[in-house]
């Protein structure tokens, strides 16, 4: 499921991908307008499967980060207000979720969008965070980590 949910950089928010035109993709936002437009190879598109946080030993993906937290929440979303929370109430919190997180390479603003994403994709029915991680072969994103 993550290896169709998109990141585009200087867009707010996640996408899912809809559809695959000759030079784009069509996707469609994951709020409450559920619009559609088209993302060309100059965007900077990353899939969710595709993002790991670091830690102190190895890389987590991303599905399964956000399904400890999932777990930790219960279900529900996040109970920290990532856009109040100061930077000491996001260590905190992250601390509970993944303790041996790498604190030197994961910045507040990293937390800070886990959570932001988190509550999108809860708000949008999508819990099942660890099935499919793995990205498709010839998938058109980024290899990158956060």
């Amino acid at each position: 499921m993550l290896q169709t949910i998109l990141s585009i950089a200087g867009k707010p928010g996640l996408y899912k991908l809809v559809s695959r035109g000759k030079q784009n993709l069509i996707v469609e936002a994951l709020n409450e307008t559920h619009k559609r437009m088209p993302a060309f190879s100059t965007d900077r598109i990353t899939s969710l499967a595709d993002i790991a946080m670091f830690t102190e030993s190895e890389d987590i993906p991303l599905g399964n980060v956000l399904a400890k937290v999932r777990d930790h929440e219960g279900g529900k979303k996040a109970s920290v207000n990532w856009r109040k929370a100061s930077a000491k109430e996001l260590t905190d919190y992250f601390t509970k979720v993944l303790p041996d997180y790498d604190r030197d390479r994961v910045a507040n603003s990293h937390i800070k969008k886990l959570l932001q994403w988190y509550d999108i994709l809860i708000d949008n029915g999508i819990t099942d965070f660890e099935k499919d991680m793995a990205p498709t072969e010839g998938d058109n994103v980024d290899d990158r980590k956060e």
